[in-house]
């Protein structure tokens, strides 16, 4: 796909994200909905979905994919590394990055986002590829306008991680 198509996709899929948003601020429909249309949108992706922070450790959240790694602690695997520095993370072939955690064999290369309202951490946004270097700093660019989009559209309520990560309190 060459860089105007894929610019375009991106557009597109902002649009259908707002879409969806409208109307429904619930956390479990929007970030379940998100993850299906993120999936949709980039058919290369074998996972596509949210790690939620539960004020220890990221959680698996709504996603598109095989089965997948449940709990991940900070700092271990490319989304634990994401959750400690808060910045969008690419990697080109997860086979040579040092902490990457295996949980599909299928998966090449990876790309990780942070979700953060109002300076906490609310979880990450995990997409994983069957093709080495699949992403690239446009996927940065509008993957970081989908996650502002969808944070900002969203409810941010964890009650069901129990009374230590009400992180609607803490935002």
């Amino acid at each position: 796909m060459n860089i105007e198509d894929k610019i375009e996709n991106y557009r597109l899929l902002l649009v259908q994200l707002a879409g969806l948003l409208e109307g429904e601020s619930n956390a479990l429909a929007n970030l379940s909905n998100a993850s299906a249309l993120l999936k949709q949108a980039l058919p290369n992706s074998v996972f596509a979905g949210f790690y939620l922070f539960d004020g220890e450790k990221l959680i698996l959240g709504p996603f598109q994919g095989k089965v997948s790694c449940v709990r991940i602690a900070l700092g271990r695997g490319v989304c634990g590394e994401v959750a400690n520095s808060r910045e969008t993370m690419i990697v080109g072939d997860v086979a040579h990055h040092p902490n990457y955690i295996s949980c599909d064999s299928m998966a090449r290369s990876e790309i990780v986002l942070p979700m953060l309202k109002e300076d906490t951490l609310l979880g990450v946004l995990d997409l994983d590829s069957a093709f080495l270097e699949d992403y690239d700093e446009i996927d940065k660019e509008y993957l970081e306008q989908f996650v502002a989009i969808l944070i900002e559209q969203t409810e941010w309520d964890f009650t069901m991680f129990g009374e230590k990560a009400n992180v609607s309190s803490l935002i």
